[in-house]
């Protein structure tokens, strides 16, 4: 059986979950944007898209209740490579458990994204 993990302090851009647990305590969580939990509304700069990223990432691990130290594998998409830099500095001060990670560009996010940053964890 399989558990659905949903925020309140969060809202889906369609139909999906935030995050599903399965039998074998395997967390998959959907991508989260650098969207400002507290107003909704899209960073304008990278630094504060990856940081609110970070931000719901916290939140649907609290939801889950977990720790970033649970994080084994993220996945972060760009819209601009050029932008790794600046996004791997936060990262790294947020993941100090360095899960494993794959990061590249994409064409395009939603809403015009700068990141998403997608998790799995594990209990």
């Amino acid at each position: 059986m399989k558990k659905i993990i949903q925020s309140p302090k969060l809202s889906a851009a369609g139909p999906y979950s935030h995050g599903i647990e399965t039998d074998g305590s395997i967390l998959f969580f959907s991508g989260q944007l650098g969207i400002d939990p507290a107003t909704g509304k899209m960073g304008e700069t990278i630094q504060e898209q990856t940081v609110f990223a970070i931000k719901n990432i916290e939140i649907l691990l609290e939801e889950a209740n977990l720790t970033k130290e649970a994080v084994v594998k993220t996945t972060v998409f760009l819209k601009d490579i050029a932008d790794f830099p600046i996004m791997n500095q936060l990262y790294g001060e947020y993941f100090s458990s360095l899960p494993a990670r794959s990061a590249f560009q994409v064409a395009a996010l939603p809403n015009d994204g700068l990141i998403e940053i997608e998790i799995i964890a594990t209990r």
